[in-house]
């Protein structure tokens, strides 16, 4: 059974343990020597492998999803681990036990499914909650919904992350709403519950989070943007112009031309939306960073998302405080001359 997990993997070790292969290529150096590289995961992340001797009868015989176990030594390259792969074989179904494998959201998914519905429930105009209430009502869309992660690695990349994520998407909508009366809370709360629809379809995740061959070559906006307008087109009379208004939320929500948004978001309730979504995924990658760093240092792991690591501020603040009987000097009145 496994006994290591990636995030245990910090230092320089040698190691034997059971993991998923997400990626797999035979790749060669500048130097034309050729090696198999693996990208090897758990519930806990991903980690890149790779196997310099002796690889051939592994590269023919693992493919991507197949469950391996490994003999490895662990590297620190650029500040971050890799394994160097010695001894590589198929795991025996005997050897896995599949919870070892899948994040999960560690919150109650029927639970957030309620909590979505209400918010789809208080949408004030017809047509939007119409569409909104028609799309989540499918069977398969509520099915897949509660189970898709929103992301492959930036943010809520685990089963229930989408889910999740929009969730919080809808209390920031009725929170920034609340502050800013001029925002319209319908087309907020349309946006945030089908803004990344097509995930749904781009990503698979049986065992791990991947890309389906849809998804590599459309992406979701394209293909949310495709499942939303079907949606509109099927309602009688749905208004040109609120169309118009929720495409363009869809495909305006990255924010940025570099982030795959074919427009910038040039309308009030556009923008705000890719403010909120770009932070709550960003919070979300600073939570794993900063959980997964080692408990007895003050910074967190190394971010690959965010390009950074994280102070673990309770921890400094804590080493740092000053004796409350050293403190009690400063206070009170100056004493006079």
């Amino acid at each position: 059974m496994k006994t290591s997990f990636v995030t245990d993997l910090l230092s320089e070790q040698s190691i034997t343990s059971f993991f998923l292969v997400c990626e797999k290529e035979v790749r060669n150096t500048r130097e034309g020597r050729a090696y198999l590289r693996l990208e090897l995961g758990d519930r806990s992340g991903t980690i890149e492998a790779r196997m310099w001797e002796q690889f051939e009868i592994a590269a023919k015989d693992i493919h991507r999803d197949d469950f391996v176990k490994v003999q490895a030594r662990v590297e620190i390259y650029r500040n971050k681990p890799q394994l160097s792969l010695v001894q590589l074989r198929l795991a025996k179904p005997e050897e896995i036990d599949l919870a070892d494998y899948l994040p999960h959201t560690a919150a109650d998914v029927e639970k957030m499914w309620a909590q979505l519905l209400a918010y789809a429930e208080s949408i004030g105009d017809p047509w939007l909650k119409n569409l909104v209430m028609g799309i989540i009502a499918d069977p398969e869309v509520a099915k897949c919904y509660k189970r898709a992660p929103a992301a492959k690695v930036m943010h809520h990349a685990y089963l229930g992350g989408l889910l999740e994520h929009v969730i919080s998407l809808c209390g920031m909508a009725k929170a920034v709403s609340g502050h800013y009366p001029e925002l319209d809370i319908d087309l907020l709360l349309t946006a945030a519950i089908l803004h990344d629809l097509g995930k749904l379809q781009e990503l698979c995740y049986e065992r791990a989070v991947g890309y389906t061959t849809e998804g590599q070559l459309l992406g979701h906006i394209v293909m949310e943007l495709e499942t939303v307008t079907r949606a509109i087109d099927k309602i009688d009379r749905f208004p040109p112009a609120l169309k118009t208004v929720v495409q363009h939320l869809l495909i305006s929500h990255h924010g940025q031309y570099e982030f795959g948004s074919p427009k910038l978001p040039m309308i009030r309730e556009a923008m705000v939306f890719h403010y909120l979504d770009d932070l709550d995924s960003k919070l979300a990658a600073v939570r794993v960073a900063l959980a997964s760093g080692a408990s007895d240092e003050e910074w967190s792991a190394y971010s690959g998302a965010l390009g950074r690591k994280f102070l673990k501020l309770d921890e400094f603040l804590k080493a740092k405080d000053v004796p409350l009987q050293q403190a009690g000097q400063f206070s009170g009145q100056p004493e006079r001359e």
